[in-house]
């Protein structure tokens, strides 16, 4: 068995799930979500703990079951507690301000990027003095929420020379040395 397919899930309080078919429903205090699970994979509901299997011990459905157990269990952790991700962005003159759920980026172009972020997804911006502007994305959807930081992210990826560039808080940039002095 997959190892990470065959770990259960306790679920916690607070947090409701239904199945309907291979429909997943999980309801919590921060919202809902609903994943359909593969063919071939089922779910098995005892005293507050799921368990997910597989039909068969093909290759395809070994790779999914880690998967779809996975998904399952961020759904439970989404609607509970939530996810969170900040980014920074590094260079002179980059700065992040937000208007509802628009964010506006000035990332060094000769104008600004005014991104529209969806409603599940909360928007924070902070701009300390003498620190970088960081914007903080917090959600129940890890999946949306992962979404919405890497299109942050390629507006302006960090680059290898001077590290500038938007990148999430605590990503190592990998720096390269620059021209020799001739």
């Amino acid at each position: 068995m997959s190892r990470i397919g065959k770990n259960p899930i306790e679920v916690p309080k607070g947090a409701e799930l239904k199945i309907e078919g291979q429909t997943v429903t999980v309801k919590g205090p921060k919202g809902e979500l609903v994943h359909t699970l593969n063919d071939g994979i089922a779910l098995i509901i005892e005293d507050g703990i799921v368990e997910l299997t597989r039909a068969n011990d093909s290759k395809e459905l070994k790779a999914l079951h880690g998967t779809n157990r996975s998904l399952v269990s961020n759904m439970i952790k989404g609607v509970t507690d939530g996810f969170e991700k900040r980014l920074e962005l590094v260079g002179v003159g980059y700065r992040a301000a937000n208007q509802g759920q628009k964010l506006d980026l000035a990332l060094g172009f000769s104008h600004n990027i005014i991104f529209e972020i969806p409603s599940e997804v909360k928007l924070e911006t902070k701009a300390d003095k003498g620190k970088n502007p960081q914007v903080i994305l917090t959600s129940h959807d890890n999946q949306l929420l992962g979404m919405v930081a890497a299109k942050i992210r390629s507006f302006r990826k960090p680059e290898p020379y001077k590290g500038k560039g938007v990148r999430f808080e605590g990503e190592h940039i990998r720096r390269k040395a620059g021209k020799a002095a001739g």
